[in-house]
C-alpha cells in the first residue's frame, strides 16, 4: 500500500469516526455541521479545539456533583417552606392572567425555581445609579457579603470598592467574592486579590483555566447579596468601564436590578451553590438566611397593608449543565405569549432556529417587536457582531423594528412583553449564553416595573438608528459574505 492510499484511508477512518462521534452527541443540526466540517477541514486541530470548547460538560461524571444549577440538594432543608408553598401561591395567583400563571409554571418546572412574593424591587440604570446603590448596601452590612461577577478589575473604582470590603470583613463581615477567571483575565491583579486575602475576604475563581475541558464554560452571572436580604443581578460587572465607557466606548448603557426580600435569598442560594462548585465548602446553614428563619403562609397582594412589599419575583438560572435550556425557554415563551408588544436589548444577537423563528412570527402576526443591539463590539473579535447582521436581517424582513444603538456600547438584557412580565439578568441573545454559559435572569411580574422598563427603552431610542433589510441588501457583497461566513461559525462563537 503506498503512502497516499494509507493517508486515504487513515482519513476516511478518521471522517467516519468522528462523524459517528458528533452524531451520537444529538446536538442541534447546526452545530453538528458546524463541528463535522471543522473536523474535517482541520484534522486534528478540529479534535483539539473540541476538547477545550466543544464537549458538554455533562459529560465528565467527575464534574456532575458539583455542578447542580437547581435550588435543591444541600439548600432544600433551608428552603423547605418557601417550595412546599409554590402550589398554593401560584394557585392563589389565578386572578392573575394567563401568561403569568404559564411563565410561572415553566419557571419552576425548568429551572426548579421558587416563586417569591415578598419582594422591594428598583430597576437601576447604569453603573451611576447600581454602583453608589450597591457600596451604600454594603457599608450597611452586618453578617455578609456575597459577590460574584464574570468581570472583576483592578482599577481606580475596585479599589474603592475593596476598601468598603475590607472594612466591613475588619468588623466581623463575612466577605466572600466569586469571579469567573476568563472574564477577569489580564484585569484582576495579584496585588488586588492578596490585598483582600490578608483582610479576611475570601475569594474563589469558579473554574481554574487549567481545567482544558471546561475552560469555555463561563460563569456569566452577576450576583451580589447582603445579609441573605438585598440583592442584584443583571447586565453588570463590577469595572471602571461601566462608568465612562473604558478605552473603546464614550459611555456603557447597562441595566441592573436591585431586589430586597425573598428573592435576594434565592439569589443567594445560587451564589452558595456556585461557592461549592469552585470550592468544595457547604456554607449552607440558617444563620445565612435571615428571611427563612419564620413560617409565612402563601401571600397575596391584598393580604398585605400599604407598607408591606409585593411584587412576584421568580430566579432563573441555566447552564451546560441544566437538565433544560431554562433561559432560551423563558424568551421563546415570553415572545410567543407576547399579544401586543416585545422589547428586546441585547449587545449580541446571534439566533438559534428557535428564538429566531418565535421572532418573525410574532413579527408576521402583527405583534409590534422591537430588537435593540450595540452598533459595534467590545474588544477586537467583531465575527459575533458580523454573524448578527444576518439575523437582524431576517427579522426586520419580517417586520420587527430593529434599533442599532450607537451612543456608546448597549450591554443590557433585557425582554418585556406587553408592558406585564419582563425579565432582567445576564443572558445575552446568543447561543453561547443559551447553551454553553452558566447564566441567571429575574423574571418579573409587574405592570409597574414592566412599564418602567419599557419606557427606558422608548428613551433609549434616540440614541439609535434604524437597520432595514432592503438597506443591508445594498451593502457591498463582500461584507455580505464576511457576515454569512461569521454565521456558519455562530454555533461555534
Amino acid at each position: 500500500m503506498t503512502w497516499t492510499a494509507a493517508l486515504g484511508w487513515f482519513f476516511a477512518g478518521y471522517a467516519l469516526l468522528t462523524g459517528i462521534f458528533i452524531l451520537l452527541e444529538n446536538r442541534r443540526p447546526q452545530a453538528t455541521l458546524a463541528w463535522t466540517l471543522l473536523f474535517l477541514t482541520l484534522p486534528g486541530i478540529g479534535l483539539i479545539i473540541y476538547a477545550l470548547f466543544g464537549r458538554d460538560r455533562k459529560a465528565f461524571s467527575r464534574q456532575r456533583q458539583l455542578a447542580r444549577q437547581n435550588l435543591e440538594g444541600t439548600a432544600a432543608p433551608l428552603l423547605k417552606q418557601l417550595l412546599a408553598r409554590q402550589d398554593a401561591e401560584i394557585g392563589r395567583l389565578e386572578t392573575q392572567s394567563l401568561v403569568r400563571r404559564r411563565l410561572m409554571s415553566l419557571v419552576r418546572h425548568n429551572s426548579h425555581s421558587g416563586l417569591t412574593t415578598r419582594n422591594r424591587v428598583a430597576i437601576q440604570q447604569d453603573a451611576s445609579t447600581f454602583y453608589p446603590s450597591l457600596m451604600e448596601d454594603l457599608r450597611r452590612a452586618q453578617r455578609t457579603i456575597f459577590l460574584q461577577f464574570y468581570t472583576w478589575a483592578d482599577d481606580a473604582f475596585t479599589r474603592e470598592l475593596k476598601a468598603i470590603l475590607l472594612e466591613r470583613a475588619a468588623h466581623g463581615v463575612e466577605v466572600r467574592l466569586l469571579y469567573d477567571p476568563f472574564g477577569s483575565l489580564f484585569r484582576l491583579t495579584r496585588r488586588y486579590k492578596r490585598a483582600l486575602s490578608q483582610g479576611s475576604v475570601k475569594w474563589a475563581p469558579v473554574s481554574a483555566l487549567y481545567w482544558l475541558h471546561t475552560v469555555s464554560y463561563r460563569n456569566h452571572r452577576k450576583i451580589a447579596v447582603i445579609d441573605g436580604q438585598v440583592g442584584y443581578t443583571g447586565g453588570m460587572n463590577i469595572g471602571q468601564e461601566h462608568i465612562d465607557g473604558g478605552p473603546t466606548f464614550d459611555s456603557w448603557r447597562d441595566t441592573q436590578v436591585r431586589l430586597e426580600g425573598e428573592a435576594a435569598t434565592v439569589l443567594q442560594v445560587v451564589f452558595l451553590v456556585d461557592w461549592y462548585n469552585a470550592t468544595g465548602e457547604d456554607l449552607f446553614t440558617a444563620d445565612r438566611f435571615p428571611l427563612l428563619a419564620t413560617e409565612m403562609p402563601p401571600t397575596t397582594s391584598e393580604d398585605l397593608g400599604a407598607d408591606d412589599a409585593y411584587v412576584p419575583v421568580q430566579i432563573l438560572t441555566s447552564g451546560p449543565d441544566s437538565e433544560w435550556r431554562a433561559i432560551r425557554q423563558l424568551y421563546f415563551a415570553m415572545i410567543m405569549s407576547a399579544q401586543q408588544r416585545v422589547r428586546l436589548q441585547s449587545p449580541f444577537f446571534i439566533l438559534d432556529a428557535t428564538i429566531a423563528e418565535a421572532l418573525k412570527a410574532a413579527a408576521l402576526a402583527g405583534i409590534e417587536v422591537d430588537v435593540m443591539v450595540s452598533d459595534r463590539g467590545e474588544g477586537l473579535n467583531q465575527t459575533p457582531y458580523w454573524a448578527a447582521n444576518t439575523y437582524l436581517a431576517e427579522i426586520a424582513a419580517a417586520g420587527a423594528r430593529v434599533h442599532m444603538y450607537g451612543k456608546g456600547y448597549l450591554h443590557a438584557k433585557t425582554l418585556s412583553i406587553d408592558g406585564e412580565v419582563c425579565s432582567i439578568g445576564s443572558a445575552n441573545l446568543d447561543i453561547r449564553s443559551f447553551s454553553i454559559n452558566y447564566e441567571l435572569n429575574a423574571v418579573i411580574y409587574d405592570t409597574q416595573l414592566s412599564g418602567e422598563l419599557e419606557a427606558a427603552f422608548e428613551r433609549d431610542l434616540k440614541d439609535c438608528y434604524s437597520f432595514e433589510a432592503a438597506g443591508y441588501l445594498r451593502i457591498p457583497v463582500l461584507k455580505r459574505l464576511r457576515d454569512s461566513a461569521a454565521r456558519v461559525l455562530s454555533p461555534l462563537l
